[in-house]
């Protein structure tokens, strides 16, 4: 069967969408299955809002999550939704723990050419943003580092692990 180009990249647009959906819902499940935890997906891409937020009253803690799944060698976070997260932990100011946190997911299927995947290791990756930091674009490689992009020039960038 053959496709139009607008029809095939309306298809990779969808699986690409879907797959940031699952990687979501997932992190959202994780964190409702942990006792005191609430967590919940919060819109569609075209809303300023993190992907996720996560709360537990007892600890007085909340997350915002940027959710990145794929199945390249690198995901990248613009500037802009670190900034959306930031502004989202800045205004809940009566819990007293507020991180920004990027949740990566290498699949385990690597992208090698247009429609042709390979086998390899699923990987995910959780990293705290500091909020000393200016809000960058920034990148995560498969092997779990990170760099910021700078005018287009790679930046060593250290986040800790959650």
């Amino acid at each position: 069967m053959k496709f139009s180009k607008k029809s095939k990249n309306q298809k990779i647009a969808k699986t690409r969408r879907q797959r940031g959906y699952n990687w979501e819902d997932t992190l959202v499940k994780r964190f409702n299955s942990l006792e005191n935890w609430k967590a919940f997906r919060l819109g569609s891409p075209s809303v300023a809002l993190p992907d996720v937020l996560v709360v537990n009253n007892i600890v007085s803690t909340i997350f915002t999550i940027e959710a990145k799944s794929g199945t390249g060698t690198t995901l990248q976070v613009p500037l802009d939704q670190i900034e959306r997260c930031l502004l989202w932990t800045h205004n809940f100011q009566v819990y007293k723990k507020r991180e920004v946190i990027l949740a990566f997911k290498f699949l385990s299927k690597k992208r090698i050419g247009s429609g042709i995947y390979e086998n390899r290791k699923l990987h995910e990756f959780y990293k705290v943003w500091n909020k000393k930091k200016k809000p960058i674009d920034c990148v995560c490689t498969y092997d779990g580092k990170m760099y910021a992009l700078d005018n287009g020039k790679r930046k060593e960038l250290y986040l800790k692990d959650f």
